[in-house]
């Protein structure tokens, strides 16, 4: 039995130990982590150490990183702005996608292969890979910037082109039916992908968050996160049923819930996921990589690796330039979509199956796409040093940010009837507020008023992080569990500590916490109501508003010395005080 267990764990050991060796060091030398993961898959692989055998079976596994990245892109773009980058997504990409095709096919057939095992050797390569650019970018925040918007859109295309080039490989197959029915297939096929996207669209706006909030009156978090799952799962694989890429379905679903009150609490329950697979996915590909292939070939395999990353660098670069990218822009797109991707991978194993070509070549190809990504982390890092030497000298424009979309952001955790009140004085002067809350039906009142309340919990740093926790300016905790906001002030405090805290306390006891916590401003919820209804009062009762406004000021004066006493310990003096009347009018 205990041969058993350690047969069954000695693979996914191998796996993690791999990838905690060497990723802190490559990071440590400033290599990044994507080429850590490289160079760990390719010492444990069947082409090195031999410690795992599979990589088939690794990167089978893994695809769901890359699925998940994509899920998690999609939750971050709201379907107007996908629509703001239709120019980038179908002018820039398509071009980047039909010149490097033709252009690398155009190697390949000098190099003196046939047409059709050039067009689709060149088609490959054409594609990069969403994995490791949106790592890289991610990695080094620049996904945010001008140039890695326009980067992913670039990548968005290649991924919707997955489809048509397949359907491609169809046409070219020597093992094709060809049957007369062609075009009604072709016709079906399409039919089949406007439902499914249908389906998936009509789910995303009508279905999900009823559910989602249904899951949330539970109070179980693990099955949030289940849901999250089953979502990009179900959307996914319906895709691939169709034959669309898997990651664009989960994309897609995204998208759909990029508006949903629960985006925050789903980012922050699948990101962990996305980011260990996705470092087996890297670990994966450096598996594939055959040593023995790349030596008895090495010269073709680096040379037409060299060519595809020369190549496509160079029509990415012109191609942006031209859609209005800066110099530097330009340069850090090219040098950051340069490489072969995964989709390659699916498009030569159906070149395989059609007869298009052998498993040779297809073996040789997949050492070509697999090589470009092993360089595409060293080809970045010597572009920041071009690009800062370029800036430096005036060749290439420093960027500048325009804080076009910068206003104070604040944060509001807990929307009922406190926290309502103080985002619509918060809003009324124009500021940009996220509002959070853990009570479904109080998210649901305020969509019926219009107003956006997120799902998720204040004590999780996560969701709080995943709300612009990290660059807000201040957070508001309206929430009414005093025990709830005490973790969060502590969590806040070591995680966000550049916002300022402000806190609705309960009573005096909960004040006195919040102050000793070393909180900014806190305030009872009772407070400014009693002394509005005892000021109001006063003034029926016929006393004059300069005596009102006297007596108002007294007691808020006993009220903070009050407070501060208890701060100290004085409970006795603070008795005292609370003992001791308003002073009464001197007639001074």
């Amino acid at each position: 039995m205990a041969s058993e267990t350690v047969v069954t764990f000695a693979e996914p050991l191998a796996l993690l130990a791999a990838a905690v060796i060497a990723v802190p060091l490559f990071k440590r030398f400033g290599l990044g982590s994507v080429l850590g993961y490289l160079c760990a898959g390719l010492a444990i692989g069947p082409y090195g150490l031999g410690v795992v055998d599979d990589a088939d079976r690794v990167l089978h596994v893994a695809e769901l990183g890359v699925i998940l990245l994509l899920f998690l892109i999609g939750l971050e773009l709201k379907p107007s702005r996908l629509w703001s980058m239709r120019r980038d997504i179908f002018g820039l990409g398509s071009l980047q996608v039909v010149l490097s095709m033709a252009a690398l096919a155009g190697i390949f057939a000098l190099v003196g292969y046939d047409m059709r095992v050039a067009t689709i050797a060149g088609a490959g390569l054409a594609l990069s890979s969403t994995a490791f650019a949106m790592q890289i970018l991610q990695e080094r925040g620049h996904a945010a910037l001008p140039f890695g918007r326009r980067a992913f859109s670039i990548l968005l295309l290649q991924d919707m082109a997955i489809v048509p080039l397949l359907t491609l490989v169809s046409l070219l197959s020597t093992r094709s039916s060809g049957g007369s029915g062609g075009l009604l297939g072709a016709l079906g096929e399409v039919a089949a992908i406007a439902g499914a996207v249908g389906v998936v669209v009509f789910t995303g706006r009508f279905l999900l968050n009823p559910a989602f909030r249904m899951l949330a009156g539970a109070n179980a978090r693990e099955i949030m996160t289940a849901a999250g799952l089953l979502v990009v799962l179900g959307a996914a694989t319906l895709m691939q049923v169709v034959g669309i890429s898997m990651a664009m379905g989960a994309f897609l679903a995204g998208v759909l819930l990029s508006e949903s009150n629960f985006r925050l609490t789903l980012e922050a329950d699948l990101d962990p996921f996305r980011g260990l697979l996705l470092g087996l996915f890297f670990i994966g590909v450096g598996m594939t990589l055959n040593l023995a292939l790349l030596l008895d070939a090495w010269l073709l395999v680096l040379g037409l690796a060299l060519a595809t990353l020369v190549v496509k660098g160079v029509i990415l670069y012109v191609l942006s330039r031209l859609f209005g990218s800066s110099n530097a822009d330009a340069l850090l797109i090219s040098a950051t979509l340069p490489q072969g991707g995964e989709f390659a991978f699916v498009l030569y194993s159906a070149a395989v199956a059609g007869g298009i070509f052998n498993a040779n070549l297809a073996s040789l190809l997949a050492a070509v796409v697999v090589l470009t990504m092993i360089l595409t982390p060293v080809i970045t890092m010597a572009f920041d040093r071009v690009v800062t030497a370029l800036r430096e000298r005036g060749y290439a424009e420093e960027f500048v940010e325009t804080f076009e979309d910068a206003r104070a952001r604040v944060v509001v955790i807990g929307f009922g009837r406190f926290g309502r009140m103080a985002a619509q004085m918060l809003e009324a002067e124009g500021i940009e507020i996220t509002a959070l809350d853990n009570s479904a039906a109080r998210i649901r009142e305020a969509a019926k008023i219009g107003v956006k309340v997120y799902y998720g919990d204040a004590t999780r740093a996560d969701v709080l992080r995943a709300a612009g926790c990290g660059e807000a300016r201040l957070i508001a905790l309206c929430m009414e569990s005093p025990k709830v906001m005490h973790k969060a002030v502590e969590m806040i405090q070591a995680e966000f500590p550049q916002a300022r805290v402000y806190c609705r306390a309960r009573d005096r006891l909960h004040a006195v916490e919040l102050i000793r916590a070393g909180v900014d401003f806190q305030i009872r919820e009772t407070v400014e109501s009693g002394l509005v209804f005892g000021r109001q009062a006063l003034l029926d009762l016929g006393t004059p508003p300069e005596r009102v406004r006297e007596i108002e000021a007294d007691v808020r004066k006993r009220d903070l010395e009050r407070l501060d006493l208890e701060v100290k310990g004085d409970m006795t003096g603070s008795l005292e005080l609370l003992a001791a009347r308003p002073n009464k009018t001197t007639g001074t």
